[in-house]
């Protein structure tokens, strides 16, 4: 991502772009910010697996879309640029999408699906995590429905439903 491509792109000078953003983080930060806003999911399914698995899907379809290429692009940008990586971190922190986890987690306690303890931000911020992993990692254009469920079935749900459940007491050796 550089200043003279995003002018190039936007059909303007690079000068343009450099008064409304000062800075390539700063101009990386308001793109995240704008297309995760402007894709934010609702869903209410009825359960939290299904809520969970819809709202993953949705965020899968807007990272594997054009608009998620920024997205892409600038998690690969980030790794060379300390700045850029910092205001994304504050930026993945919040957002009308982590509201939505939180109202998925809120629902599943009211309906005893989840105990009171899951309504944390770890927790509401895990599936977004693994999938933003998936995409950073592996570098694919789009993570399959397989992974999804994986993801919802095999480390979303059995931390929900952990969380809640006192560790065992260790018992001393003899």
């Amino acid at each position: 991502m550089t200043m003279d491509k995003v002018a190039r792109r936007a059909g303007t000078n690079k000068n343009a772009i450099y008064r409304r953003w000062p800075q390539r983080a700063a101009l990386g930060v308001a793109a995240y910010k704008y297309v995760a806003d402007a894709r934010t999911p609702t869903v209410d399914t009825g359960s939290l697996r299904g809520d969970a698995l819809e709202l993953l899907r949705q965020a899968n379809a807007t990272w594997s879309s054009p608009h998620g290429a920024v997205l892409r692009d600038l998690l690969a940008a980030a790794a060379d640029e300390p700045a850029l990586l910092e205001l994304l971190r504050e930026q993945a922190g919040g957002g009308a999408l982590n509201a939505a986890w939180f109202t998925l987690l809120g629902r599943a306690v009211a309906r005893g699906e989840a105990p009171p303890e899951a309504v944390q931000p770890r927790v509401a911020a895990l599936p977004m995590t693994v999938l933003r992993g998936e995409y950073a990692l592996r570098g694919v254009p789009a993570v399959p429905d397989e992974v999804l469920v994986e993801i919802v079935d095999e480390i979303y749900l059995p931390l929900i439903r952990g969380r809640g459940v006192p560790c065992p007491k260790s018992r001393p050796a003899g």
